[in-house]
């Protein structure tokens, strides 16, 4: 699988990079160091489940089929 470095952009070949998706440990180590300095964070969510909940009484839930077909495709 080609890829391209998260780092760097470089190109990265999922069979020949032993740090795939990274281009190299060094790059793989500079997005260990953005995670611990918490440069990167996972974002809140976008609503807070308890307050629904209170709200409705019970929590709702989508199910979406990946494999339906939509009509406006053909």
């Amino acid at each position: 699988m080609v890829h391209r470095c998260p780092i760097c952009k470089a190109s990265t070949d999922s069979d020949v990079h032993r740090d795939f998706p990274f281009c190299s440990e060094r790059c793989r180590m500079q997005d260990l160091g953005n995670w611990a300095s918490e440069k990167y964070v996972v974002s809140d969510p976008i609503f807070d489940e308890e307050e629904i909940e209170k709200a409705d009484g019970h929590r709702k839930t989508i199910i979406l089929d990946l494999n339906e077909t939509d009509d406006s495709e053909r």
